[in-house]
């Protein structure tokens, strides 16, 4: 699909991820503000009960807005609402897909997703896009 004129109900779109590194969980610390070590520091997740390093929850509903960023120039994502469903390790591979939901007055609803590469669901919401 190259406009958003071209969607119709159950449009989807998919993006795949480069596995989850350190360097991207530090990054997002840097850029969130959100310095808490179970995203950076093995021992530290350890001590918390974790099997590891888990990513940031916001780090992977962020990303989750890739699906959009071609369709910037004809739309912006005007609600954006997810629910966490599962944690993120080092290493994982997330797919993020979303799915035409209906359109209403120039307003495209889609649900959105992001899977590991088990196929486990580790957020899912719903995202409304509007023209400008």
């Amino acid at each position: 699909m190259n406009t958003v004129n071209e969607f119709t109900i159950g449009t989807p779109l998919e993006v795949t991820l480069s596995p989850v590194s350190r360097l991207d969980l530090i990054k997002y610390a840097g850029a969130s503000g959100d310095f808490n070590p179970i995203h950076t520091i093995d021992e530290e997740a350890s001590k918390a009960g974790l099997p590891g390093i888990i990513a940031h929850g916001m780090w992977t509903m962020g990303n989750l807005a890739k699906l959009f960023t071609p369709y910037y120039e004809e739309v912006f994502l005007k609600e954006y609402s997810v629910a966490f469903k599962g944690m993120v390790f080092l290493g994982d591979v997330i797919t993020l897909q979303a799915s035409l939901e209906s359109i209403n007055n120039d307003k495209y609803r889609f649900n959105v997703l992001a899977m590991n590469q088990r196929n486990e669901v580790v957020v899912k919401g719903d995202a409304i896009l509007d023209r400008f």
